[in-house]
C-alpha cells in the first residue's frame, strides 16, 4: 500500500475539480486499497467526508482522483 504522500500528484489529477490537500488527505487515509496492473486505486474520505477514489502509479504518485464509484467500494 502507498504510505509516502510526498509523492507527486499530477495535473490529471486534477481533472474533477479537487484540491491537492483532498487527494493528500485520502492518499493518507485510504479505506480500500485495490490493486490493479500497475497501479492501485485507494478509496478515502476528504476532510469533508466525501468518498473519492484516487489513482496510483507505481512510483507512488497520484494520476486520477474523482468521486468514488460503486464498483472500488465494495472490497475485493
Amino acid at each position: 500500500m502507498v504510505t509516502n504522500v510526498t509523492n507527486v500528484i499530477k495535473d490529471s489529477a486534477h481533472r474533477h475539480g479537487y484540491t491537492d490537500q483532498e487527494i493528500a488527505h485520502v492518499y493518507s487515509n485510504a479505506i480500500i486499497v485495490h490493486f490493479l496492473d500497475g497501479y492501485q486505486i485507494l478509496i478515502g474520505a476528504t476532510p469533508s467526508g466525501e468518498l473519492l477514489e484516487i489513482g496510483v502509479n507505481q512510483d507512488g504518485d497520484v494520476f486520477h482522483a474523482m468521486k468514488a464509484r460503486l464498483k472500488f467500494l465494495r472490497k475485493g
